[in-house]
């Protein structure tokens, strides 16, 4: 997104009472009315980023829907774990309602990004898909709203002998109309989309589910149960209840921002735990089945990888059936015919899923410069998980590993524009983010802006992420309540963001 500043005179209304002779004024001078002009250039051909670009059996979010909602536009379904096409129409519906839809300029890819300190503007390189057309657009501020990964294609290893297999190997992202119907089917990975593909896939009510399903992981993942639905919504805005919609929805949210931050932090200082907790439920779910709860037993603590929510324990329920499967085993080859494992087993498929995870990318593929040099976005420590160390008049927005994304892109968006609006009150053309102060110096840690995950798509891109540093405000917190403070209600202008007219 790309914004520029443009001021609006408006006229002011005077008085028509006599004014006391006493004590004559003169009418107050109308204020200005600041508004920002800016566009928003999207890559795709449609509105809702990963909803728009996952089309696979059951794509739905691993967050609660009343966080994953925008803060400002309750999202009043009672489904707990919404689907990807909800979410989607949810997107549209809001960017229509704020009239956002008609600055998006679709099929436009921004390839390069260049600043220049002399004309303290931004310079984009767009190419527009639609034509082929390549033109440059300038900007007084960027804001990068691209997510991390990359659309274009995700992480797909390479598996020995995968040549020989006859059948189709098909990776999520790349899903289109894949038919399934009666087909044997193995899933690659352990991950929330291998969860959520095999009770889809599986799914009676769809004429064309398949088979047979085999998840086959590496290693396991930590699973939990939730409900389907939360209908204390509707019970606390009922016809007795003196609260309106909107009034139980802040409530529940924040109930559900508590519940999530209470759980991440019991798993931080009890692993133990947590882990006990997590076993207990699995046990439960897989009751008088013969599934091994060893498959979900990881040999890490929770949190150490994102936790994997199952609606209704549908994942659990689907893998109780004689369709259904998980094998937890390494691969030794492909064949003409599945997947012969180290153990010496054979896994027959007919389709090949490989849910092996995201490729990351930053700024949407986008080259930084400054005035001329090459900017490495993987070497700069991040400055309140919004900005970038030494990159001036640019925001890269990232969300939470331990919580809902939209949770702290809500909060970020909200500093970005008391940020804005500082620089035009002050007049202020510049903000550049400087981890070296008079009395101290950050310095840079492994971790990056999503944190200490041991994840692989994480841990293989640690190269491209933001870095945190060791102190504030430099060190990613991933806390929502102490997020809110720092953005929302601390003074904008600090020790560390510099500003120049």
């Amino acid at each position: 997104m790309a914004c520029r500043l443009q001021q609006r005179q408006h006229k002011g209304l005077f008085s028509h009472k006599k004014p006391n002779k006493a004590k004559r004024r003169l009418p107050k001078p109308a204020k200005r009315k600041v508004t920002q002009r800016f566009v928003v250039l999207e890559k795709r051909a449609e509105l809702g980023g990963t909803w728009d670009l996952f089309t696979y059996p059951g794509i739905r979010s691993d967050s609660d829907a009343l966080t994953f909602g925008y803060g400002f536009r309750p999202w009043l379904d009672h489904r707990m774990l919404a689907k990807g096409a909800d979410i989607k129409r949810y997107i549209a519906d809001t960017a229509r309602e704020f009239a956002v839809t008609e600055h998006i300029r679709y099929q436009h890819e921004v390839q390069q990004l260049s600043w220049s300190s002399t004309a303290q503007l931004w310079t984009a390189m767009v190419k527009d898909h639609s034509n082929g057309e390549v033109f440059t657009l300038m900007a007084q501020f960027v804001v990068g709203a691209t997510g991390y990964y990359d659309y274009e294609q995700g992480y797909q290893p390479r598996f020995d002998q995968e040549e020989a297999f006859q059948g189709l190997i098909v990776h999520p992202q790349h899903w289109q109309n894949t038919a399934y119907h009666d087909k044997k089917v193995v899933i690659i990975g352990s991950g929330a989309t291998a969860m959520t593909l095999l009770p889809a896939l599986l799914d009676e009510a769809d004429e064309q589910c398949a088979r047979h399903v085999t998840i086959l992981q590496r290693s396991p993942t930590y699973v939990a149960s939730v409900p389907g639905d939360d209908y204390a919504l509707d019970w606390l805005s009922g016809t007795f209840s003196p609260l309106s919609k909107e009034q139980a929805y802040t409530l529940l949210r924040a109930r559900n921002v508590v519940m999530q931050q209470g759980i991440y932090r019991a798993a931080l200082f009890a692993p133990n735990v947590m882990k006990a907790i997590l076993k207990h439920g699995v046990k439960k779910a897989l009751k008088g089945s013969n599934v091994d709860v060893a498959h979900f037993e990881p040999d890490y603590n929770p949190w150490d990888e994102r936790l994997c929510a199952v609606p209704d324990g549908d994942l659990f329920n689907a893998l109780q059936s004689k369709r259904a499967n998980i094998v937890t085993d390494h691969i030794d080859h492909f064949t003409k015919t599945g997947i012969l494992l180290k153990s010496g087993k054979h896994l027959d498929a007919e389709i090949i899923v490989t849910a092996t995870g995201l490729k990351i990318q930053m700024l949407g593929g986008a080259k930084v410069y400054i005035d001329g040099q090459a900017i490495d976005i993987g070497k700069r420590m991040t400055y309140k998980a919004v900005m970038m160390e030494g990159i001036p008049n640019m925001v890269a927005l990232f969300g939470y590993t331990n919580a809902s994304w939209t949770l702290k892109i809500d909060l970020a968006c909200q500093y970005v524009m008391r940020l804005l609006g500082y620089m035009h009150k002050q007049r202020y053309q510049v903000a550049l983010p400087q981890a070296q102060t008079k009395d101290s110096e950050a310095h840079m840690q492994e971790d990056t802006v999503m944190g200490a995950l041991s994840a692989g798509y994480v841990q293989r891109a640690k190269d491209e992420l933001p870095k945190q540093g060791d102190r504030y405000p430099w060190y990613v917190t991933n806390n929502y309540l102490s997020d809110r403070v720092m953005l929302k209600y601390r003074k904008i202008k600090d020790d560390w963001l510099h500003f120049s007219r």
